[in-house]
């Protein structure tokens, strides 16, 4: 038998049986606070929380977060400007008074009159590495293990829904096309099973 042969054997026994099986890839509410505590410990803890927790309040994806930029934070009114990828929808979205504080308190912590709402020390926009960067660290320090940016998305999904909140409002808030990328959040609630005994 060839290499690639034995190859796709092995590949296709290590699948699981069923096609909607998969491992947990968001993190729950005491999770999330233990990455957020962690991410203000870090060397730019104060930046670095605020990404945090705007990239896990608005479901964001990594790219989503970099290009934000101060514009896009209207803190008079307490609204967060994002401009979705993938052909998603772009909305404007309520700025939660711990969010408010934190854009406050990072924006004051500046010199600066660069446009990004996010930048490195060297003065440039954060790159998605360095996001990676930041949240694997952060994940570490919180005793989390390994944790990658899309989970902050995946956990607003899950969050929302067990909340009780509608799919088309959920798929709306993290700017899906296409309610199949949402429905796995609803699906897999805890909440929904809430009452069944």
């Amino acid at each position: 038998m060839s290499s690639n042969r034995r190859k796709v054997k092995s590949d296709a026994q290590n699948r699981t049986t069923d096609a909607h099986e998969r491992a947990r890839d968001f993190l729950g509410d005491t999770d999330i606070d233990r990455l957020l505590a962690a991410a203000k410990r870090g060397r730019h803890g104060v930046r670095d929380h605020l990404l945090l927790l705007l990239m896990f309040r608005h479901g964001l994806r990594v790219t989503e977060a970099i290009a934000l930029r101060r514009s896009d934070a209207n803190l008079d009114q307490a609204r967060l400007w994002i401009s979705r990828l993938k052909n998603g929808l772009s909305v404007e979205q309520p700025l939660a008074g711990d969010e408010l504080r934190a854009v406050r308190r990072w924006l004051a912590s500046r010199d600066d009159v660069l446009p990004w709402l996010f930048v490195s020390e060297r003065r440039q926009p954060l790159t998605r590495q360095a996001v990676n960067y930041i949240v694997a660290q952060a994940g570490e320090r919180a005793g989390l293990g390994h944790i990658h940016p899309h989970m902050l998305r995946h956990s607003c999904g899950f969050a929302l829904a067990n909340k009780g909140y509608d799919l088309r409002l959920i798929q709306d808030y993290l700017g899906h096309r296409d309610p199949r990328h949402t429905a796995h959040y609803t699906r897999t609630a805890a909440g929904r099973f809430e009452g069944l005994w």
